[in-house]
């Protein structure tokens, strides 16, 4: 249903008139014959070509409660734009109400709490900005223009996870609007058990539309990458497995199968990562800078929002993506082997295959302590394909879905909610959460019985 300008839609239920236009909006009501609606409809992967009835660009809370009932009436589901990065292309719906947060971006700091609020639509740009300048800072990503709700609410893996966890570990207190348009603060004090399971179950049980965050103390870092050529990088992912394997919770380093970023389509392999102490770091990253020795070293001393922003330009926005992932139980030589033959066969210059390498922190805290339940020690594959030209999508995703099952062997039962894709088996979602599945579809059947929260990695009300 995309109605036009003039249109009256009809409530599908009782069959009475409800005029969205009539609705005190302190945002602006979007349809398809507004001048915005191309622009306000596309998100980060150009992959997505979705076509929303409507779409809310929200100023305050209130806008979301009138959302929520604007959909209720009319009978149309329900997505939710936060910084709209999400691959699967969750945050716009076809034909639906789009609740879009690009209008609330705001980032408020209280320095003496060592605490900040962020509104829904801020990206981790927005907030690593804001907290810079008073040497705080919390897990946020590797990317800086990822927002900050739908990281967060997946779980929130980043660079500072070894040190303080995941960003729901961190997460002290959220606003959120239910399906019937109730707005509840949920935190350890108020609404327990739905702040359990929004700290890692997505979008699931309503509207998002305020965190609160606890902040640690970040002074300048020593961050970079080495890069060395690809006929190596057997060596260079056994030389990370082996320093990985006891590192302290000061240093991250993720490694991965590249592209050089010059155009040329030539391979490389690469460690990245940093140490959170620019001074100690320098003895402590010596062996990964030495090793090889590189063809590059680009280590060196920075804040740490200009650590987040190191990959932004591997992740532009409008490329055409399509990834997989899951955990890897060991990064034996055979799994080695496998990524770096399917690497070989890569279709396209701008793709890569990462290892995200969890240890520290997010692993001392128990599984069932938040609804995101991957507390591990081990590796996280992202394969993430990107394209340009439409006409080579076939492609990169056939090579994608082979990848993915030649690793098969090699992997765990365990997702990062955040990189499911929307062609993801029937019983994804439920393996993912394993043990925590079952307290989770208790809390999405007392929130949202009827599951008006759908476009989303799906939790199905009992």
């Amino acid at each position: 249903m995309t109605p036009s300008t003039d249109a009256t839609p009809t409530n599908m239920n009782t069959g009475m008139s409800y005029n969205p236009k009539n609705v005190s909006f302190a945002g602006t009501l979007i349809d398809a014959g507004h001048a915005d609606f191309d622009a306000a409809r596309t998100i980060h992967n150009g992959l997505i070509d979705k076509r929303p009835a409507y779409i809310v660009q929200c100023e305050n809370t209130q806008d979301v409660v009138h959302a929520i009932d604007m959909a209720r009436q009319l009978n149309l589901e329900i997505s939710v734009r936060g910084g709209g990065h999400n691959v699967g292309g969750r945050a716009v719906t076809d034909g639906g109400v789009m609740i879009d947060f690009s209008r609330m971006r705001t980032v408020t700091v209280n320095a003496a709490e060592k605490t900040a609020t962020a509104q829904a639509g801020a990206s981790w740009a927005d907030f690593n900005n804001a907290t810079h300048e008073f040497g705080l800072a919390v897990t946020g990503g590797a990317v800086s223009s990822t927002g900050v709700a739908g990281l967060t609410l997946g779980g929130g893996l980043g660079w500072l996870m070894a040190l303080y966890g995941m960003a729901v570990d961190n997460l002290l207190s959220a606003e959120i609007v239910t399906a019937d348009g109730q707005v509840l603060t949920v935190n350890e004090t108020e609404n327990t058990e739905l702040f359990w399971a929004v700290r890692g179950g997505g979008g699931n049980f309503g509207v998002v539309t305020s965190f609160t965050f606890q902040l640690h103390p970040i002074g300048e870092v020593l961050g970079g990458l080495v890069v060395h050529p690809f006929d190596r990088a057997r060596e260079v992912l056994h030389f990370y497995r082996t320093t990985t394997s006891n590192a302290p919770d000061e240093l991250t380093l993720f490694a991965g199968l590249l592209h050089a970023p010059d155009g040329s389509g030539n391979k490389i392999s690469a460690m990245v990562g940093f140490h959170s102490d620019a001074t100690a770091g320098v003895a402590a990253l010596a062996p990964v800078r030495a090793f090889g020795p590189p063809m590059m070293d680009a280590f060196a001393p920075m804040p740490y929002k200009q650590l987040n922003m190191m990959l932004d330009g591997g992740f532009p926005r409008g490329a055409l993506n399509y990834w997989k992932s899951s955990f890897i139980e060991s990064l034996t030589d055979e799994a080695i082997d496998t990524m770096i033959a399917a690497f070989k066969k890569c279709p396209s210059p701008m793709t890569s295959m990462l290892l995200e390498h969890f240890h520290g922190a997010v692993t001392r805290i128990h599984v069932s302590a938040t609804a995101y339940p991957h507390r591990a020690t081990g590796y996280n594959l992202l394969i993430a394909s990107q394209w340009m030209d439409p006409s080579e999508t076939e492609a990169n995703k056939q090579w994608t879905r082979e990848t993915y099952d030649a690793m098969q062997l090699f992997m765990s039962k365990s997702r990062y909610m955040n990189y499911l894709g929307d062609d993801e088996p029937s019983d994804a979602v439920a393996r993912a959460y394993g043990a925590n599945y079952e307290r989770l579809q208790r809390a999405k059947t007392q929130y949202d019985p009827k599951n008006m929260f759908h476009l989303n990695q799906n939790i199905k009300p009992l």
